[in-house]
């Protein structure tokens, strides 16, 4: 600011012209005629330096366009930005809809998206989630982690998912035992077919700690042509995919828990046609 002001107490003294002082100062002369102006104009704070900030905004979304995002969110609470655009976008397909980080904007302004802490990334990135071209290139396996009913009964849910379209195969609540699962594997073969890889943990019943890792269960699946992709232990983001479905799964069935074990499968029956419907 006292260089703007000693520039001009140069050129009011009549010994510089435009172009020198342009020159001494640093400056084009389109910025020495714009602040000639604003001087000129009788503001005491002439010199100071203003907000850049735009005074209007033309891409502001409509206010009506706004509510009704805002409206779906609170009747789908579970649905993001994406989920959210695609169902509006089916609902009513003649307006022109935001994009989805424009409805991600207005949920938040909301307060509607709940901030979520971010995770250092692991260092070790050697082996991350490999990338699938078309369904059954990989599905994904894994029990979301046990819990109990309200009527204290133990339940252990199944999740068997595809890779590629995130189409949700099974969820159904099954002993974590080959006995247990193999059924719900043979069921999910007959309907959608063999994949050709399946990325699992190293915990009983998928992975051991004897040769190579196999169990029973992952030794069944070479015998049909299915090769078993074990993550590292303790290395849950090696199956990112699936453990982000998890957390709506829990989200959504599981907090708080149904009052028994039947009521709690006809949540998971729920979730998994609600989820399935708006891939």
């Amino acid at each position: 600011m006292e260089e703007r002001i000693r520039m001009f107490m140069e050129y009011e003294s009549g010994n510089w012209n435009v172009s020198e002082l342009c020159r001494r100062h640093g400056i084009c002369r389109d910025t020495f005629y714009a602040w000639r102006q604003r001087k000129q104009s009788g503001d005491p704070e002439w010199f100071r330096d203003r907000s850049h900030a735009p005074q209007q905004c033309r891409q502001t979304t409509d206010a009506a366009i706004a509510e009704k995002v805002i409206a779906a969110r609170q009747r789908f609470p579970y649905l993001g930005p994406r989920k959210l655009l695609a169902l509006l976008d089916r609902q009513a397909p003649e307006i022109d809809w935001p994009a989805a980080s424009t409805i991600g904007s207005i949920l938040k302004r909301a307060g509607l998206i709940s901030p979520v802490k971010r995770r250092r990334r692991p260092l070790d990135q050697r082996r991350p989630c490999t990338p699938v071209q078309e369904p059954n290139d990989e599905w994904s396996v894994d029990f979301k982690g046990w819990f109990r009913t309200r009527d204290q009964c133990r339940v252990d849910p199944l999740t068997v998912a595809d890779s590629h379209s995130r189409f949700l195969i099974e969820l159904q609540i099954v002993a974590p035992t080959t006995e247990g699962v193999r059924p719900r594997f043979e069921r999910a073969f007959r309907e959608h077919g063999l994949p050709r890889a399946i990325r699992c943990d190293n915990g009983s019943p998928f992975g051991s700690r004897g040769a190579g890792g196999l169990t029973t269960l992952s030794v069944w699946w070479l015998k049909l042509g299915i090769t078993p992709r074990f993550i590292r232990p303790a290395s849950p983001q090696e199956n990112g995919r699936h453990e982000r479905m998890h957390r709506t799964l829990k989200a959504q069935t599981s907090s708080p828990p149904a009052d028994n074990a039947s009521e709690q499968q006809a949540r998971f029956d729920a979730f998994r046609e609600h989820y399935n419907s708006r891939l």
